[in-house]
């Protein structure tokens, strides 16, 4: 049997965004952006707040305005008010540099500055307006993500690399030609800003396309071009279950190859969806992979033909539920809890078993069985519940677990191993 891989990491320089540390062998960072509209401060505050809440270590916000610039002071003080501490990114386009020029304290409120090298400036205005977007980086003190994305290549320097390769005795597909417009557009912007003087510890990457093979390819050969900390997303990756399959296809493989610092799962949320899945599916992404530890996780199995019964179903969705809304308060009274493995089975084929593996788990009766419900703490049976309140119960001793085991607190009777009585008979 071959042991177990264990993911290196791509060896990188680290990046201090607002506090939180990006490469350098850091934990991978989960962030997210909002879709409000930056000039409305409260609507904005309070999806900040929400992907916050939810976990996203940085929140991008989009400064395409006056309007919007003005508003990123008020937005950073309103949310220093509650709180909320998460580290604001500013998300330019077109007029980036003139926006900063002319809203200073908006460059001051954000924590990084992104900067899209395909529309930052056209013809002869992209270098200086580049050059400027820099220069107020430096001015503020800010780290810059570099993010290219095919949508909006530069136009030049594409037409550039084609002609180039039309040139050439075998040429490449126009494809492959693309992917390394992406890369050098990357790494010729970080070359250039560092002449600009932007230190090489400030600037992040990212190369985003929609394609799970093209993302994969794009950030293989951009990792082997640098050390820059690098931003995986899959843009435009699609609305439910297709974006959520799509973005953890590619990303779960360059993650696996040790590549990425930070990442974002890009969602389009359903109509008056929550903003917040995105960050849940991206912390399950790293969580499953070993990666990291943001929550509780439930392993539950899928049902078949002995688990008519929903209850099990039921059960497994409320206590995922309310481990997820729990994590705000134990985060930080209960250093560790996030590792905890809770299972939620519904027969008795696997379910002892998953049981004993698991932190804490409920073995839920099939079809036919006996109606009752053995708990499994830590590989050992400890109490057997049954009647209408095995929910609540259960929850209960999932709450003196985690009380008793991240927080020293004393030990319920519930979550030590049950004691058989065995009576003898007396010999003469």
């Amino acid at each position: 049997m071959n042991e177990r891989t264990h993911i290196l990491r791509r060896p990188t320089r680290q990046v201090d965004v607002g506090g939180v540390r990006i490469g350098g062998h850091a934990p991978i960072v989960v962030q997210s952006m909002t879709n409000t509209d930056t000039a409305d401060v409260e609507a904005t505050v309070a999806q900040v707040r929400a992907l916050a809440d939810a976990g996203s270590e940085l929140v991008r916000v989009t400064v395409n305005t006056t309007e919007a610039a003005a508003a990123v002071p008020a937005i950073r003080e309103r949310l220093d008010a509650t709180g909320c501490r998460v580290p604001l990114v500013g998300d330019f386009h077109f007029n980036g540099h003139k926006l900063l020029a002319d809203v200073p304290a908006c460059g001051e409120a954000l924590a990084k500055f992104r900067i899209n090298p395909g529309n930052v400036g056209k013809g002869s205005k992209r270098d200086s307006q580049f050059a400027q977007m820099i220069d107020h980086a430096l001015a503020f003190g800010k780290p810059v993500r570099i993010g290219v994305n095919w949508g909006s290549l530069d136009a030049d320097l594409l037409a550039r690399l084609m002609d180039e390769n039309a040139r050439l005795p075998s040429p490449r597909s126009a494809d492959t030609v693309m992917r390394e417009a992406l890369v050098v557009s990357a790494i010729d912007s970080a070359r250039r800003a560092e002449q600009l003087g932007l230190p090489a510890d400030r600037i992040i990457l990212s190369c985003k396309v929609s394609d799970v093979q093209d993302l994969i390819a794009v950030y293989g050969e951009l990792a082997l071009r640098g050390d820059y900390p690098l931003h995986l997303g899959l843009t435009e990756a699609g609305m439910g279950s297709k974006g959520i399959v799509a973005s953890t296809a590619a990303m779960a493989v360059l993650l696996q190859q040790g590549i990425g610092d930070t990442i974002r799962v890009s969602l389009t949320p359903e109509p008056n969806g929550d903003r917040t899945r995105e960050v849940v599916v991206a912390q399950e992404l790293l969580q499953t992979m070993g990666l990291r530890s943001f929550t509780p996780l439930v392993t539950a199995c899928p049902g078949c033909g002995r688990t008519t019964s929903s209850v099990f179903q039921e059960l497994a969705q409320d206590i995922q539920s309310y481990l997820r809304a729990q994590m705000p308060v134990w985060r930080d009274r209960y250093p560790g809890v996030a590792a905890m493995q809770v299972a939620v089975m519904g027969c008795v084929v696997n379910g002892p078993g998953e049981s004993k593996l698991a932190n804490v788990g409920i073995s839920l009766p099939g079809t036919g069985e006996t109606p009752v419900a053995p708990v499994y703490v830590d590989g050992q049976k400890t109490v057997t519940l049954k009647g209408g309140r095995i929910a609540e119960e259960f929850t209960r001793i999932v709450e003196d677990y985690v009380r008793a085991t991240y927080g020293g607190e004393p030990r319920a009777p519930s979550l030590d191993p049950e004691r058989k009585t065995i009576t003898l008979k007396a010999t003469a």
